[in-house]
């Protein structure tokens, strides 16, 4: 009786204290930004990047940005960038910031609600600021993208600028210009380039179209003109890089042909590849509306059989000019830098550029026909047996650059990535065929790359359209149920988008020898690809580069940490692997991995033995396929 009446009064006088515990109430937040808006900035920016530091990967940089007003201004660092569909702007890489007027320093402050915003107070009686600070390129690509190598650059305006905020980007105007070290050439689509010494001074422009237009620059540099207003600049490490054979160029030549012919418009005045062939400098690939940002490995030319895999990177970024350029999906779209974007329509942006180039890399002979049948195979034979589509429908991969942008993933086939791009391409070959068989093989794909992204002929702007102009336009190609076919396939988990294949002619077969695609992405990457037999991907020196969920390697337990360091008591090589899981065809003892882990050594049991398994596409029948008529070029 007593312990219940002493509880009792513990708890009376507890009561009032916890209700006296402090208690923060949310107050509304505001960044204090100006909102964008559709006026004329005052007055024109000068922007003058120094990038004579090579070898340190500094660049320095100054700015002269006019004001008509005192008090507060707000200046922005590129945050949320065209083609990366993500807030990837490198803010951490600029340093040693100084703004002053008239010689006098302004004390900054950094917006506490967007580490993006600089906010200053301008002076009584000041005309314009000068900003003054460095780029700090990353010198390893732990560090991020290495731009500058001591043989040439990849100059972004948009990672060296401060703009002002209150404007649409394309309503402020700018007089760029770089300079380069000693011998080297500079390429950029921006107009009115006058060059003294190392200094290129381009004419005045609107910010828009100067982050729209990089500049690639080097010691080592050709120039081919591939016609309808098209130039192939290369850059190299090593001059000999640039020894590209007649029949090298005539291809180039044939995808800009068969590009125009395929969209029958061209939304660009002039247009320039800019190409970097590297192994220093990082590998890109971004584009533009009047050019693209292509890095490529050494040997594009001088090891051109060996390549193939790597050639599809042009035709997708030449495609991006009418497919993301100019037709942009509405909710991609922002009138600055700092409004973050939507990304769901990127299976078209994106995906449908995917089946673009592979089409055009075929009808071109930038790709190898053989080459094209491996990608289409291979990227087939992986969403086959990708468990992540079970429960993350394509729709959501959309989000992947903003949830996690270049992030590296301990189990990719379960968690999902960019599917968007790969998967999204057999999705518009389905299409594609569906469109032939309802029309009797008078209409294609090309009839509604003609309708949706050639109109408007010679016109650069952005013309926006949502998912109900997609459908729209394909039933004007042909009419279907467009809607419940992108709705099966895009936003809920589906079967496995094997009918553009099936519907073309062909089907997905398994050899125990790769394709022609998966041997040269191999060698590119340095990897051998067995996710289609025991389920792993492994680098140099038998070191796991990913497991596939749910495959003999993991449920043996092994991931991504960790190095195979003998196979059935043999020492580890590519090889010994192959070898072992060859020998191990049809038996039932177990594959033995001896693996170390961290500091710890265990065997690992794979209980596999149907041989090695790489994706083919066969026809199924004697003739000309429809996808053979898909792939060959347009006259």
């Amino acid at each position: 009786m007593r312990t219940k009446l002493f509880l009792a009064l513990l708890a009376a006088v507890a009561m009032p204290l916890a209700a006296q515990n402090s208690r923060p109430t949310a107050t509304p937040l505001d960044d204090g930004i100006p909102a964008s808006q559709d006026t004329p900035y005052p007055g024109t920016l000068t922007l003058d990047v120094d990038a004579t530091d090579p070898a340190r990967g500094v660049f320095q940089v100054r700015e002269t940005i006019p004001v008509v007003r005192a008090g507060p201004m707000t200046l922005l660092y590129p945050k949320w960038l065209p083609g990366n569909h993500a807030p990837t702007g490198p803010i951490g890489a600029l340093a040693g910031l100084r703004v002053t007027a008239g010689g006098r320093p302004i004390a900054w402050r950094r917006n506490p609600l967007d580490v993006f915003a600089f906010d200053i107070d301008v002076p009584a009686g000041v005309s314009a600021i000068e900003l003054r600070f460095e780029f700090l390129s990353p010198t390893r690509d732990d560090q991020g993208r290495v731009v500058i190598t001591p043989e040439m650059l990849n100059l972004q305006w948009e990672k060296v600028a401060l703009y002002p905020a209150g404007h649409y980007v394309r309503q402020i105007r700018v007089r760029p210009s770089v300079t380069l070290p000693a011998g080297w050439t500079g390429v950029s689509a921006l107009d009115g380039k006058a060059r003294s010494g190392g200094r290129i001074a381009y004419a005045e422009t609107d910010f828009e179209t100067l982050v729209d237009s990089p500049v690639f620059a080097g010691r080592h540099f050709r120039e081919w003109n591939l016609g309808r207003g098209v130039d192939l600049n290369a850059f190299a490490d090593r001059a000999e890089d640039l020894d590209a054979k007649p029949e090298h160029i005539a291809a180039h030549r044939r995808l800009v042909d068969q590009t125009v012919k395929a969209f029958g418009s061209r939304h660009f005045d002039r247009y320039d590849f800019l190409l970097a062939i590297t192994d220093e400098m990082s590998y890109i690939g971004l584009e533009h509306h009047r050019s693209s940002e292509n890095g490529i490995p050494r040997g594009y030319f001088t090891k051109w059989g060996e390549q193939g895999s790597t050639r599809g990177l042009l035709p997708h970024e030449f495609t991006h000019s009418w497919n993301g350029k100019f037709r942009r999906p509405a909710d991609n779209w922002t009138p600055d830098y700092q409004t973050p974007m939507q990304n769901s329509l990127l299976w078209v942006y994106e995906g449908q550029t995917s089946y673009w180039d592979m089409v055009l890399g075929a009808r071109s002979g930038v790709q190898p026909m053989d080459v094209v049948l491996g990608e289409l195979a291979s990227t087939a034979a992986l969403y086959a047996v990708q468990p992540g589509r079970q429960w993350r429908p394509l729709i959501d991969t959309t989000n992947q650059p903003i949830a996690a942008y270049g992030r590296p993933q301990a189990y990719p086939t379960y968690q999902r990535g960019t599917d968007y791009y790969s998967e999204s391409a057999l999705i518009w070959l389905e299409a594609d065929m569906l469109i032939r068989e309802k029309s009797r093989g008078r209409r294609s794909m090309d009839d509604f790359a003609k309708a949706f992204f050639g109109m408007r002929d010679g016109d650069w702007g952005q013309l926006l359209y949502t998912r109900a102009d997609v459908i729209a336009a394909l039933n004007g190609v042909a009419p279907h149920d467009w809607a419940g076919f992108l709705a099966q396939r895009v936003d809920r988990p589906a079967a496995t988008p094997m009918e553009g294949i099936r519907k073309g002619g062909y089907r997905l077969v398994w050899k125990d020898e790769p394709n022609a695609y998966d041997v040269s992405n191999m060698k590119r990457r340095k990897l051998l690809d067995l996710s289609q037999s025991i389920g792993l991907i492994i680098g140099k020196a038998g070191a796991l580069s990913s497991t596939v969920w749910d495959s003999p390697a993991f449920n043996a337990g092994l991931n991504g940490n960790a190095t195979i360091v003998a196979v059935n008591g043999r020492e580890y090589s590519d090889d010994e692997l192959k070898d072992a899981i060859a020998r191990n065809k049809g038996k039932t003892t177990p594959i033995r991995l001896l693996v170390k882990e961290g500091a710890r050594y265990r065997t690992a049991e794979i209980a596999y033995n149907a041989g090695l398994r790489w994706p083919h596409l066969e026809k199924a029948a004697r003739g000309i396929a429809p996808l053979d008529r898909l792939l060959a070029p347009l006259k």
